[in-house]
């Protein structure tokens, strides 16, 4: 198995942030095999879909209807309403997993694989990158 990690600055705000690139370089001239990412971060997750046409700022809106930045919750430490960033990992996995095809991801026309990051007291986000070689047969 080849890993590395890749950090991503994300800044200050709610954030879907793109990684099919990074992930096709990593993966360029590999053959056959799995791409496994991870963010070992208990507030941000993994998404895999459209980009660029507005799906990522629904994802956002959704994400906001479904967990306000208020007061509500528990865990309540950091800016207001950070408890809700360490809820969407159940929500927004913090994994991945794509084919990979004859050095390529398998993915469909309008598919992306995307950061998703609401917590806005981190900045810099670790992403760990694995790809796993298919058989030799």
């Amino acid at each position: 198995m080849r890993s590395q990690v890749h950090t991503y600055r994300t800044g200050n705000a709610d954030l879907v942030l793109d990684l099919t690139r990074d992930c096709a370089r990593f993966v360029a001239g590999q053959g056959d095999g799995l791409l496994h990412l991870f963010v070992p971060h208990a507030t941000a997750g993994l998404a895999i879909l459209e980009t660029g046409a507005g799906s990522d700022d629904d994802l956002i809106s959704a994400l906001r209807d479904l967990l306000p930045a208020d007061d509500r919750w528990q865990h309540g430490h950091g800016s207001r309403g950070h408890g809700r960033s360490h809820v969407m990992p159940a929500l927004i996995a913090p994994y991945a997993s794509v084919p990979v095809i004859d050095d390529g991801l398998a993915l469909g026309t309008w598919q992306s694989i995307c950061l998703v990051d609401l917590n806005i007291d981190n900045h810099e986000r670790d992403v760990r990158f694995s790809f796993l070689p298919g058989d030799k047969h």
